[in-house]
């Protein structure tokens, strides 16, 4: 008998009950990120959970940490998911980065039929595997670069037409069509640094320090928290540094002292007219966050599969790290995988007592009406 029949004859017989639940479940889910090899006895070949190749029989099936326990124990490696190499999403993933390098080099966004033809895909495969990897379409991606672009433009440029054109605006009606959405505001406003734009604010105290809100002719388009309510007025006036700043009157302390219940409260319903702005993705991933109910929490990882972006995570922590509207849009809730508690814009402490106040609310019962829907959006 041979070595590697031998070896597999001697192997512990993986009866169905004995098969490992969550490694099992993996593998029929094909799950690429699973970090484990599988291997199967009746073929002599060890596998990645996602391999593609027809499901084996579970009592046929044996777990392996890595593939070199599975080589020692005689099996081969699968010809089809290559489990000794970088693997499916890995080569996934360099293909969508030479792509995005690709995007980026082009001057005006590349149709998708010809990137399909440089990946060697269909284009309704394209994307499908370019959203997975980065959350956005290619359109998407190519317009979240022209914005970038265009912020970049606007203030190196002496003209908005020709930073229009430097951006790689092919007209200006084309341009104008899209600035606003783009930019949250008229092309030349931000090219003057929100010159014309006012911006009320006010600074008050809560039990989690400083509080900082502002809000535009559109909606509140700060909350920020701190120890120094002088270094809370200071970022925003770099935000908007030519903009109006106005103290806020009498109605806007009304909308602040909501803020403040909404911070001493955080299960609260957030109904407050948003200025939210961002690229499409951010939307998307802040739109989420405002449907995750008080009390509960998602990891990144469950939060990119929500919006339809499962491979996407890192980029899902960007946009958390990018919001600017403490608790109105919800970015406390997030959490790793684990469930430790991750990087917060406003501090890590401010971010667990947030969560100890819902989870209190939720232990006891407190009926203060039904999770939140998204906020309105001026």
């Amino acid at each position: 008998m041979a070595c590697a029949e031998l070896s597999r004859a001697c192997a512990p017989a993986a009866a169905p009950a004995a098969v490992d639940a969550a490694r099992w479940a993996a593998v029929r889910a094909r799950d690429p990120e699973a970090r484990f090899i599988y291997a199967v006895r009746s073929t002599g070949v060890y596998c990645r959970p996602d391999c593609p190749s027809r499901q084996a029989r579970p009592e046929h099936v044996l777990f392996f940490d890595d593939a070199a326990a599975a080589r020692a124990a005689g099996f081969r490696a699968c010809r089809r998911c290559d489990p000794d190499g970088p693997g499916r999403a890995a080569r996934r993933a360099q293909q969508v980065a030479a792509l995005c390098r690709h995007i980026e080099a082009c001057e005006a966004p590349p149709p998708l039929e010809a990137l399909a033809r440089e990946a060697g895909l269909s284009p309704a495969q394209l994307r499908r595997v370019f959203r997975a990897a980065t959350g956005l379409t290619p359109r998407g991606y190519a317009q979240a670069l022209r914005a970038r672009r265009l912020q970049s433009a606007l203030q190196a440029e002496s003209t908005v037409t020709s930073a229009l054109f430097g951006a790689g605006f092919g007209s200006s009606g084309r341009f104008y069509a899209q600035s606003d959405a783009l930019l949250g505001m008229a092309p030349g406003r931000y090219r003057a640094g929100g010159a014309g734009m006012n911006v009320r604010f006010a600074v008050a105290q809560c039990a989690l320090g400083a509080l900082l809100v502002a809000c535009s002719e559109r909606g509140v388009c700060a909350i920020s928290l701190g120890d120094d309510a002088d270094a809370l007025v200071r970022e925003l006036q770099d935000r908007f540094p030519q903009a109006r700043l106005h103290a806020g009157d009498a109605d806007f302390d009304a909308l602040v002292a909501r803020v403040v219940a909404l911070v001493e409260d955080p299960r609260a319903p957030a109904v407050l007219p948003l200025d939210i702005r961002g690229t499409a993705f951010q939307q998307r991933v802040w739109q989420a966050l405002q449907q995750i109910p008080p009390g509960q929490t998602l990891s990144y990882a469950e939060l990119a599969a929500r919006i339809g972006a499962a491979a996407a995570v890192r980029a899902v922590a960007g946009a958390c790290a990018a919001n600017v509207l403490a608790v109105a849009v919800p970015c406390h809730r997030i959490v790793r995988r684990d469930g430790s508690l991750s990087g917060y814009r406003w501090g890590v402490e401010r971010k667990r007592a947030l969560l100890a106040r819902e989870a209190e609310g939720a232990e006891t019962g407190l009926d203060i009406g039904s999770a939140p829907g998204p906020a309105s959006q001026g």
